[in-house]
């Protein structure tokens, strides 16, 4: 009794047990299988926010993750749709991101950034047809996004379907109004389809409303040209640039018009305005003056082109720039004086342009201004230490002013820098020869003549000067002779030649020959002491010692300084 009683008191403590735990966990379970619907959308709000987080950031694959439960939560949220689109997209993954931004349209097609980021993924997909019929549906079907047209317009541009770009230019031109960027989109395609009636059209349309913007006028004008309308082109023009005075750009296409016409008066005087205005870039001036230099007849350079370079540097006096171009006009004008002052007031204000030393040098080369090529040669090699035509100009001036040794200094270095041009290698040597003979280092002047005639054997002056050098040595005169008739051959009226090669036959001991080709010299009009002193010392070993005596003081008369003339003559005798 006792065992059975037990046993009974413990099965009503489990079956209490089992009572009191059993309907909770089967409503626990009815509750999760019965969710209320404001409970999962407030899951799925909470996916999508923290979804939206991590868009922000920029991870997302976290992203889609999160976008994917919402949509499972709430399978009918199209922005969740949008979003995953968007993702893909990003991603390059075209064709899922295509899925899900339709499936966001069939839930809600009102909104404007569905369509406009299908379209976007057509466009990269290359289905610009899809792309344009996306807008089009967008622009029909939502007010206010006629921003968009634009879009649009360019999509049909690039499928060059113009009929429906210029449609779609019309309407934005019916919601925004006239405008530049629509009117030059319209007008470009006129003009590819060679519509030129509907493009000068579109450009009276800018004119009308704005009368006094030049630029439009300009454009206007060179679709005239385009449809060969030049006269029209050019009466519109001049009818704005007299309305107003201080207009440039146009002035500026007239003045190109009338060059073309060869009507440089004119064009010089449309000029006047644009040089004469400050704003004008002043490259742009450079580059007019520049191709008119090129174009201009010598006497249009001394009048028009002066005129205009002078106006530059009015307008633009602390410019180095525009003092290049007016020297440069000089220069091609002949006025090699002005010229040089331009050069350096360039160089006044701005030192580094390299070309301008040159341009210098050469002008005070030309105009034999030696003490003037030493300073500013001087002064160019501290600037331009590694440029070798800067020493040709100094090593050149040296040897004119008889210092040899500072000659083969100069020329010896810019021989080295200048390894890469054979022909100023060439120059170095010519020079060089001179130098060294100077110097009285005979080996090494012959090497060098002999290097220069190595690379030009028509150098006519090496070889006079190393034929020269070699009859006042006495040396290799059958050589020499060779050398001095090669010049005077191709160079029969040359004075210098022909004295040399009188002197080197004189050498020679050919005395009646060397006569005859001194008295060439002399009869060539030059009037050199030198000529007629070695024409008297010829004349005194043909035994005429007075012809020679002659001679001799026309030599006197011509360089009364002349070493040993006037021994010669009262002596009467010849001193060598």
């Amino acid at each position: 009794m006792g065992r059975s009683k037990n046993n009974i008191i413990f099965q009503i403590i489990v079956w209490a047990i089992i009572i009191v735990i059993a309907p909770s966990h089967s409503l626990a379970q009815k509750n999760k299988e019965k969710k209320s619907p404001v409970a999962k959308l407030r899951d799925a709000e909470f996916y999508f926010t923290e979804g939206e987080k991590y868009y922000i950031l920029e991870d997302y694959s976290k992203a889609l993750v999160l976008f994917q439960k919402s949509l499972e939560t709430a399978p009918e949220n199209a922005t969740v749709y949008y979003k995953i689109a968007q993702i893909y997209a990003q991603g390059q993954e075209l064709e899922k991101a295509l899925v899900n931004i339709k499936e966001a349209l069939s839930r809600e097609n009102d909104n404007k950034y569905f369509y406009v980021l299908a379209a976007d993924i057509y466009t990269q997909m290359g289905e610009f047809k899809n792309a344009a019929d996306t807008y089009e549906k967008m622009l029909t079907s939502i007010e206010g996004v006629d921003q968009y047209l634009f879009e649009l317009a360019a999509i049909y541009l690039y499928q060059q379907n113009y009929d429906k770009a210029v449609a779609t230019y019309n309407r934005i031109e019916k919601a925004y109004g006239v405008s530049e960027e629509v009117t030059n989109q319209k007008q470009k395609i006129y003009l590819k389809t060679k519509e030129y009636d509907k493009a000068l059209v579109e450009g009276q349309k800018l004119i009308d409303t704005y009368p006094d913007e030049e630029r439009y006028v300009i454009n206007q004008a060179e679709v005239l040209l385009s449809a060969k309308k030049k006269e029209e082109a050019q009466k519109l023009l001049q009818e704005f640039a007299d309305s107003n005075p201080n207009s440039m750009r146009a002035r500026l296409v007239l003045s190109e018009l009338d060059r073309e016409e060869g009507d440089i008066a004119e064009a010089i005087k449309n000029l006047k305005v644009p040089f004469e205005d400050p704003t004008l870039p002043i490259e742009e001036k450079i580059q007019i003056l520049a191709e008119y230099r090129m174009t201009m007849t010598p006497e249009q350079l001394k009048t028009s082109g002066v005129t205009l370079a002078e106006a530059l540097v009015k307008v633009h006096p602390d410019i180095a720039e525009a003092y290049i171009i007016y020297a440069d006009m000089q220069q091609a004008a002949g006025n090699m004086s002005e010229a040089k002052k331009g050069y350096l007031k360039s160089l006044e204000l701005d030192e580094s342009n390299f070309a301008v030393w040159q341009n210098v040098l050469q002008l005070y080369i030309t105009e034999n201004k030696i003490d003037s090529v030493l300073l500013l040669s001087d002064q160019a090699l501290e600037l331009f230490p590694n440029q070798g035509s800067i020493y040709y100009f100094n090593g050149a001036a040296n040897l004119q002013k008889h210092n040899y040794e500072e000659a083969v200094y100069a020329l010896e270095q810019g021989k080295r820098l200048s390894s890469a041009n054979l022909a100023l290698v060439s120059a170095f040597n010519s020079m060089l020869g001179d130098a060294y003979n100077g110097t009285e280092q005979f080996a090494k002047s012959d090497k060098a003549y002999e290097a220069a005639l190595d690379f030009d054997p028509q150098n006519y002056a090496v070889l006079n000067n190393y034929s020269y050098f070699l009859a006042l040595r006495k040396e290799k005169l059958n050589e020499a002779e060779k050398m001095a008739e090669k010049a005077v051959k191709n160079n029969p009226e040359n004075a210098t030649y022909l004295d040399t090669y009188a002197w080197v036959l004189f050498t020679n001991k050919k005395y009646k020959e060397a006569k005859k080709v001194i008295e060439k010299a002399i009869d060539a009009g030059n009037k050199s002491a030198i000529y007629h002193e070695h024409y008297g010392d010829i004349l005194y070993k043909l035994g005429e010692v007075d012809s020679a005596v002659r001679q001799w003081q026309i030599a006197k008369g011509l360089n009364p300084n002349s070493e040993l003339i006037d021994k010669k003559i009262s002596d009467r005798k010849l001193y060598e």
